[in-house]
């Protein structure tokens, strides 16, 4: 096993679960690589290859009799230099290990195993493993989970706690004021959506997919005439803060896909790209896309506090009556708690700070008892796409597709987009299936924006649509449009209201506004910011190097 250990973790977890089925392996031969920036293993006679950026001597096993390993070979220097890249191709790329693009894979291995066809699916995930950039604490939905997966309690998913109780309350400074709750969250679960998505990684695995975790996909790749994508490539590793390469320099390799699936999340860099030079707002007349900044943090509390299943949703305080945003407290198992804030990045003083509101929050008279005598576990932030039906894009373009919060599926008053991104990623995976077994034609997508607006998906968010818009007007009014719309009408009013002006222009000078004197934190239950991001990077579990983080995560923060 000691040629067997020096294989990259990334290796040793795709190809775990074929080793650990067989009774008999045994090295055939070894390939010792220098500055080794690609793998290419061989399975039956067939070669792939691909890139990972390792430096490993590997080798080639014998499996029941079958040869199968993995081994390195050099890349080919820099396309900027005059030289071109390394490339591997398939038949579906996916940006994302998310809900939506595990999703996705899985549901075209399952069609694959169906009917018999062969489809080969990559994965490429910016995380350093599957579930790294997804924070815990969710209520979910699991009705595209019970669509993907119908034996999913048998087959071990991590949804153990049912959410049983629902409070929603209008908080003061001082004071709790319960209202009754427009959450209906019967049939859902608290979960932790990082192990949710591990577990579906795992299953995507199973199936023959290939994920590809530590590598962001960086620049989109297109055809000839620059009109159809063609995949994506990775980022190049190896690079100093001011530009320069290190002696461990790799470049980025070409996936090279026939139909590619962004699964990026909420604004992602591939996404964007594609939606403005294809002007797919603009072919469906969409509205802008609205945001938000959401704020969380997982703790441990006493045991006597906790109350597995309980959900709590508040509006009101530490905002001002014009600033849209709530907070939530989720009880999940083990004692821990999700406890966080959302603000609409649409609020107009520039002295507001999302994080110091948080900070604020948790000090609330209703909220402080439960996080005394308990510890931070995990900190993390993310931004949240909440214009809804009115701003869905088209979904589609030359050579492939948005899935996800790529394209805006979060249901604003649900507070919740993982259902959402699931089934569009299943939905897309359909229609690439079905273009992907014909071989006479050049695959397209555009079944997949029929089907999605056929689904469930569109049906739900049409409904919801006019929720977010309403707070355009302030907290009282937003309340009393969305309690007409959700209580009467149940969301079938005849008309569409508007988002107000894009979320950048709402700013105003800051002469306009007098500053915020937040306190300062007790490091108890309010922290400062490095001590989040410390936790957020996981150097208080002994992960992270403080030096190798970019400034501009400082200055996102």
């Amino acid at each position: 096993m000691g040629l067997y250990s020096q294989i990259p973790l990334t290796i040793v977890r795709r190809s775990t679960t074929l080793l650990q089925k067989s009774q008999q392996w045994h090295p055939i031969r070894t390939i010792l690589t220098y500055n080794s920036s690609s793998y290419c293993y061989e399975s039956g006679g067939e070669e792939r290859g691909g890139r990972l950026g390792f430096s490993r001597a590997c080798t080639i096993f014998q499996v029941n009799g079958q040869k199968m390993g993995f081994g390195l070979r050099r890349s080919i220097c820099d396309s900027r230099g005059g030289e071109t890249r390394e490339s591997m191709d398939y038949d579906v790329v996916i940006v994302g290990a998310g809900p939506a693009g595990l999703a996705a894979a899985i549901r075209l291995k399952q069609l694959s195993v169906d009917k018999q066809k062969d489809v080969s699916v990559c994965v490429v995930e910016k995380g350093a493993e599957v579930g790294a950039h997804i924070l815990s604490g969710n209520v979910f939905e699991p009705r595209a989970l019970d669509e993907l997966f119908p034996n999913w309690k048998k087959q071990g998913a991590p949804l153990h706690v049912p959410a049983v109780e629902d409070k929603f309350w209008l908080l003061s400074e001082k004071h709790a004021y319960s209202l009754p709750s427009p959450f209906n969250n019967h049939g859902n679960y608290v979960i932790s959506l990082s192990q949710l998505v591990r577990w579906l990684g795992v299953k995507a695995e199973e199936l023959g997919v290939e994920i590809y975790p530590g590598f962001a996909a960086s620049e989109v790749l297109y055809d000839d005439t620059g009109h159809r994508v063609v995949g994506v490539a990775t980022n190049d590793m190896g690079i100093v803060k001011d530009g320069s390469r290190k002696s461990n320099y790799q470049q980025g390799m070409e996936l090279r896909g026939r139909l590619t699936l962004l699964a990026e999340g909420c604004r992602g860099s591939l996404s964007q790209e594609v939606i403005n030079k294809f002007a797919l707002r603009q072919q469906v007349d969409a509205q802008h896309q609205t945001y938000a900044l959401g704020i969380k943090e997982v703790w441990e509390v006493e045991q006597h506090k906790h109350q597995p299943g309980f959900v709590l949703h508040t509006l009101g305080w530490p905002l001002k009556m014009k600033t849209y945003g709530g907070s939530f407290l989720y009880h999940m198992d083990n004692l821990q708690v999700a406890v966080g804030l959302v603000v609409a990045l649409d609020y107009v003083n520039p002295y507001l700070s999302p994080y110091e509101e948080f900070q604020r929050l948790k000090h609330h008279p209703s909220i402080r008892p439960l996080l005394e005598g308990g510890r931070v576990v995990q900190y993390g932030a993310r931004t949240l796409n909440e214009g809804g039906f009115q701003s869905i894009p088209k979904t589609i373009f030359p050579g492939g597709a948005l899935i996800g919060c790529a394209a805006g599926f979060l249901n604003v008053p649900k507070i919740k987009g993982s259902h959402t991104a699931m089934k569009s990623g299943m939905l897309a995976a359909e229609t690439a299936f079905r273009e992907l077994s014909s071989i006479d034609k050049e695959p397209t997508m555009e079944e997949y924006y029929t089907a999605l607006k056929s689904s469930w998906i569109w049906e739900e968010l049409k409904s919801a649509r006019n929720y977010r818009p309403a707070f355009k007007y302030g907290l009282i009014p937003g309340l009393a449009i969305s309690a007409v719309e959700y209580y009467i009408t149940k969301g079938r009013l005849p008309w569409t209201l508007s988002h107000g002006r894009p979320d950048h222009e709402a700013l105003e000078p800051a002469d306009m506004h007098t500053p915020i004197v937040y306190p300062k934190p007790d490091g108890i239950i309010s922290f400062d910011i490095l001590t989040s991001l410390y936790r957020s990077f996981g150097f208080d579990r002994g992960q992270g190097n403080l030096s190798s983080i970019p400034c501009s995560y400082f200055s996102y923060y």
